[in-house]
């Protein structure tokens, strides 16, 4: 499969893949030099999400976590090297210091992240500058779903990616987290809910021919098809050249 390229129609697909092609694009524009990526983190959700951002790679953004009230928006700019992952926490409180916590996707009680936020959690995920100018991204649910939440590139050109549904509506008993006050927040995936090798696609289960999608994960990839559903699921990786990125808690759409 060739990489998608601006002007292409949308559409993703597992990595790694044709990487002879990006070679041949990155030597065609070697010349070039990355500039930072600027990353549009917008809340479209009628309450306040506290971000948490976790780099693998490139330095922290946005110190780790902070508040972005609805209707707010927000830049950051990750170095052509960045890789690591973006998501929303919802119903924290934390005092003067940043010491507090949140309902759903709670990382180690602090307003700024040091780690991985709790699952059930949705996740952007991104690898800024893969080869060259290449940047790969996805929308994960593969630690369950918390909020709605899309990725797509600033030209509107690359593909998007993302979960616009509400998962926590409809979402399967045995895997519903629930507030104090009984109302569904988040939904686990089957590993979360479960932690079997079969649904963690682990040990004897931890390749694409022997982990399967489940009844749980068709649940997340029926209502979200452009989102990873589980670990091998094989459609839901986009590819963008040099661009910035919008990523929006509660779309109403993925446009």
């Amino acid at each position: 499969m060739l990489p998608i390229r601006k002007g292409t129609s949308p559409s993703c697909a597992r990595f790694p893949f044709c990487i002879f092609c990006i070679e041949i694009r990155m030597n065609i524009f070697a010349g070039n030099i990355a500039s930072a990526t600027v990353l549009t983190l917008e809340n479209h959700c009628s309450y306040t999400v506290w971000p948490g951002t976790l780099s693998n790679k490139g330095g922290v953004l946005g110190n780790g976590g902070f508040a972005l009230p609805a209707g707010a928006a927000v830049q950051l700019n990750a170095p052509s090297s960045w890789s690591g992952r973006i998501w929303a926490r919802t119903g924290c409180s934390f005092d003067g210091s940043g010491n507090g916590k949140c309902v759903t996707g709670d990382c180690a009680g602090g307003l700024r992240c040091t780690g991985s936020g709790v699952p059930p959690a949705t996740l952007a995920e991104f690898t800024i500058g893969y080869i060259g100018d290449v940047d790969f991204y996805d929308v994960s649910l593969v630690d369950g779903y918390n909020v709605g939440m899309s990725v797509r590139d600033t030209d509107i050109e690359c593909p998007s990616a993302g979960c616009a549904a509400d998962l926590n509506v409809g979402c399967p008993e045995e895997l519903q987290v629930r507030d104090g006050e009984g109302t569904v927040v988040a939904c686990k995936s089957g590993c979360t809910a479960f932690n079997t090798v079969e649904f963690c696609c682990t040990d004897g289960f931890s390749t694409p021919r022997t982990c399967s999608p489940s009844r749980y994960s068709e649940y997340f990839k029926n209502a979200c098809p452009t989102a990873f559903s589980y670990a091998y699921d094989d459609s839901s990786t986009c590819i963008c050249f040099d661009s910035g990125y919008i990523i929006t808690f509660c779309p109403k759409d993925l446009n």
